[in-house]
């Protein structure tokens, strides 16, 4: 006879892979999203950021200054903030083959997320710490706070 400790110790119906409770597939299209696409694209927003930054400011951004961080800071959450509520995602997100999606029920939907969830997402975002603390299908604080999830398109 099975210990129930070991019958817990598998995956369960609920959980058998990141988006499996939210009807996702577990690969290709529509699949969550992998920690590496993800942080690829948040680096190429936070190089595009810089780069309008040094634009606009005049100076290079290794040239650095409060000013100029408090700008690519800004520019950053802007610019993601927006393309990400009017268009499903970042420069980055296109790039790198990823969409945002909201969440609603327990449900995805096809649509953007809206302007305030993708303001939300890129502020939080920002932060940092929201977006390293992540629940089992891989949605950190930030996407939870939005209701949105990232995958594949």
């Amino acid at each position: 006879m099975a210990s129930s400790s070991a019958a817990a110790t598998g995956p369960t119906e609920e959980f058998r892979y990141p988006g499996n409770r939210l009807g996702l597939p577990e690969d290709g299209q529509g699949s969550v999203a992998t920690w590496g696409r993800r942080l690829l694209a948040l680096l190429i927003d936070w190089l595009i950021a810089g780069l309008i930054a040094s634009v606009v400011m005049g100076r290079p951004m290794w040239a650095g200054g409060s000013d100029f961080g408090v700008m690519h800071s800004a520019l950053f959450a802007a610019t993601t903030g927006i393309l990400t509520g009017f268009a499903g995602g970042s420069i980055g997100h296109r790039i790198c083959d990823l969409r945002v999606l909201p969440v609603r029920d327990g449900k995805t939907f096809t649509a953007p997320p809206g302007l305030l969830a993708g303001i939300l997402r890129a502020l939080l975002v920002s932060l940092l710490i929201p977006a390293v603390i992540f629940d089992r299908d891989r949605r950190g604080l930030h996407d939870l706070a939005a209701r949105t999830i990232v995958v594949r398109r």
